[in-house]
């Protein structure tokens, strides 16, 4: 049977995905280093929120609130025996959402790193990190999740445990890296590298792509290197709404509604079929996204200087895949901030 994504993907032809779930949380009072997975028992209503204002914004698709919902990461809090019973509850919420939203809305399970490393650079197991995704997955699959959306990982080894954890699960699954390093992931992956990578997996994602890393001009960049190799499944961008500045003791994102309007436009021409916003994307940027990809057309891929002219420029000189491009470098990753 075709996924219910696959389905919707085939109807509209590009989806529009939701935004920052940490940025809005954090609008709704969550304090920096709480766990968020935590409201989805504590104050579901906010969490109910959030959802409906992704969907009422004009979202195909939106994320479960379970980004951290694993062993690892809840151990911080002293709740790693929740991991099944949070990603359980965030996705029954959203399917409540979406089961009444009026229209076709489908409800993609976040799923996000372990926050340690992988053997032999690090201490964490390929056992180990399978069942900590597989527990995080099967919790999600029972609170009503259509498919399973693994998010800001750095290293393929991870990704590959991710895709096993899914697989025991029986959960399709999609599945983005965050290319934060001078266009390649933490870890040293390129755009190309995943392409071959996504192919190779015994149980491959039904979509790929990148989320997160710097801004949205960098993750064009990445697209456009994803669709370079010609890929056969359908390519996920999902950037920050511009670049993170420090105001007031916040971190506040510089990327306006109508930024994310023009990268939601030239993602597609890029070759993104399924387009939403990270870190710093609120309601307010999804909505002119929306009508963005609902009323304009960019009829040819946009070329580099193009993309900088309207989007910012780049973080760094190339791409990554370079034969001298700098390396990815060997640290943990942090949660995403978005």
């Amino acid at each position: 049977m075709t996924n219910p994504l696959l389905s919707l993907l085939a109807e509209r032809g590009v989806l529009l995905a939701d935004g920052a779930t940490g940025t809005n949380l954090f609008n709704m009072g969550l304090m920096s280093g709480d766990a968020p997975e935590m409201w989805n028992t504590d104050q579901p209503e906010k969490i109910e929120q959030l959802y409906r204002s992704a969907v009422e914004a004009g979202s195909d698709l939106f994320l479960t609130n379970s980004f951290g919902a694993n062993a690892s990461r809840l151990r911080l809090h002293g709740a790693e025996k929740r991991a099944h019973e949070l990603s359980r509850v965030a996705a029954e919420i959203a399917r409540e959402v979406a089961d009444t939203a009026g229209r076709k809305v489908i409800v993609a399970g976040s799923v996000g790193p372990t926050g340690e490393i992988m053997e032999p650079v690090g201490a964490l197991s390929h056992a180990l990190a399978v069942e900590m995704f597989h527990e995080t997955a099967d919790g999600l699959k029972a609170g009503g999740a259509e498919v399973g959306w693994l998010e800001t990982i750095s290293a393929p080894e991870e990704y590959r445990a991710a895709a096993e954890g899914f697989g025991l699960a029986g959960l399709d699954w999609v599945g983005t890296m965050s290319f934060d390093t001078a266009g390649r992931t933490m870890m040293g992956l390129t755009s190309s590298d995943m392409v071959k990578m996504v192919d190779d997996l015994g149980n491959p994602p039904l979509a790929f792509g990148a989320n997160c890393g710097t801004g949205a001009s960098d993750l064009l960049r990445t697209v456009l290197g994803f669709s370079a190799q010609s890929p056969s499944r359908p390519i996920i961008a999902k950037g920050n709404a511009g670049i993170p500045k420090y105001v007031d003791g916040h971190i506040h994102y510089d990327g306006t509604p109508a930024l994310m309007a023009d990268y939601a436009v030239m993602a597609r021409a890029c070759g993104a079929a399924i387009i939403g916003g990270c870190c710093g994307t609120m309601p307010e940027h999804l909505r002119a996204m929306r009508a963005a990809l609902d009323t304009r057309v960019m009829d040819h891929p946009p070329a580099l200087e193009e993309i900088t002219d309207r989007l910012g420029a780049f973080s760094s000189a190339n791409d990554g895949t370079e034969e001298n491009a700098p390396r990815g470098r060997r640290t943990s990753r942090r949660r995403s901030a978005s």
